[in-house]
């Protein structure tokens, strides 16, 4: 018989499927925010979208909102540190990048050793339950050395 769905139970299922790790970056007039998705999803080759989706409550939320546009650092396997860094709540802004290897981006920075970079405009937004789907244009891709993927299963980070 099929019953009422609860989050936790759709959790615990989605744990057992990977998800690529990816660190989202950008700047509003308050502050360089970046944080840790495991959403991020090729949407459109024409025009060339991602979406990710960012929690409601999370604190990244409505900077990344303001901001308008974003960049994306696709992790290496090696990068499993950065992905726990930011994927840290509460973090004041200032302490976030103390310690952070990165360059500047047009739309936030670009961490140093991924494997790829995405630099977005916001195309649009959807309202996705307790999350928003941010839907970027991706305005210029640039492609680190070549390596293994970080994915995110069972509630620990894995190569791919």
């Amino acid at each position: 018989m099929i019953g009422a769905m609860t989050g936790e139970e759709l959790r615990e299922t989605m744990r057992r499927f990977p998800a690529p790790v990816a660190v989202v970056t950008g700047a509003d007039e308050h502050e360089v925010f970046g944080l840790t998705v495991g959403s991020l999803v090729s949407l459109s080759l024409e025009p060339p979208l991602v979406g990710i989706s960012v929690g409601k409550d999370s604190a990244r939320h409505e900077p990344l909102r303001n901001a308008r546009a974003f960049a994306v650092s696709i992790l290496s396997e090696a990068q499993a540190h950065l992905a726990q860094h930011f994927a840290r709540s509460g973090v004041p802004p200032i302490v976030l990048w103390r310690d952070v290897a990165s360059r500047d981006g047009t739309y936030g920075p670009l961490l140093d050793g991924a494997l790829a970079w995405l630099e977005c405009t916001t195309w649009a937004e959807y309202d996705a339950g307790d999350h928003t789907l941010f839907v970027g244009k991706v305005v210029s891709t640039e492609h680190g050395a070549p390596g293994r993927g970080l994915v995110y299963r069972d509630s620990t980070y894995h190569p791919a």
